[in-house]
């Protein structure tokens, strides 16, 4: 609500002083290319601090799309901090003109929040997850099977403030909103790399926070 009140109410001042100031001072034109620009601006911050309410499934053998955006990446890599092995890892691409709520993939209890400060490299780079400031949630399932996972944020070239609203002892519902990543970044899901979880998303896909089923358990 912060982002929310503050970004438009800044944007509508500037627009009223213009419009209050600028007759006499500033050629009419330039005054409504001004305001027209600013109105712009108005429509791009409200739009970017959507928050589109979802209709989550209500299947506890699904890990849902933590991030609306596009799948750059899937992966087998090693987790050994807090999976313990083998994960399989999916990287979602946010844009800015992507919805930029967090969402929980499934029920979970938040075991840990590690920050970590860090570059800012285009966030479709593969390599932004390991070198990029980000903020890892380490997760925990409250149904079976119990597995461990994590979400992690990552600022981008332009995203340069992470938010998590969540602390070590949570409990999420699936889907339930967690945080956000302002202005461009991207946002990966780890999960043990077993051969009854099935990954269900490729390269390219267009996937939605809350919507989008990323891998379900087959047994």
């Amino acid at each position: 609500m912060p982002q929310v009140l503050v970004f438009p109410l800044v944007i509508l001042g500037a627009m009223a002083a213009a419009a209050l100031l600028g007759p006499g001072r500033i050629a009419g034109w330039s005054l409504a290319v001004l305001e027209v620009l600013l109105g712009l601006v108005l429509l791009f911050v409200l739009a970017f601090f959507r928050d589109p309410g979802r209709i989550v499934s209500a299947n506890t053998k699904e890990l849902l799309c933590p991030a609306d955006g596009v799948v750059r990446d899937v992966e087998i890599v090693q987790e050994g901090d807090f999976i313990g092995g083998p994960a399989v890892r999916i990287g979602i691409f946010l844009s800015i003109f992507n919805a930029h709520i967090n969402r929980a993939p499934c029920d979970v209890r938040v075991d840990a929040v590690r920050y970590r400060p860090g570059k800012f490299l285009n966030a479709m780079n593969p390599r932004a997850g390991k070198v990029n400031e980000s903020n890892d949630l380490h997760l925990v399932r409250t149904a079976e099977p119990q597995d461990r996972l994590i979400v992690r944020q990552i600022s981008g070239a332009i995203a340069r403030r992470i938010v998590c609203g969540v602390d070590a002892g949570a409990r999420l519902a699936a889907g339930e909103r967690f945080g956000m990543i302002k202005f461009g970044s991207r946002t990966e899901l780890y999960a043990p790399a077993r051969g009854d979880l099935k990954c269900l998303v490729a390269n390219g896909d267009k996937v939605k926070a809350g919507l989008t089923v990323l891998m379900r358990y087959e047994s």
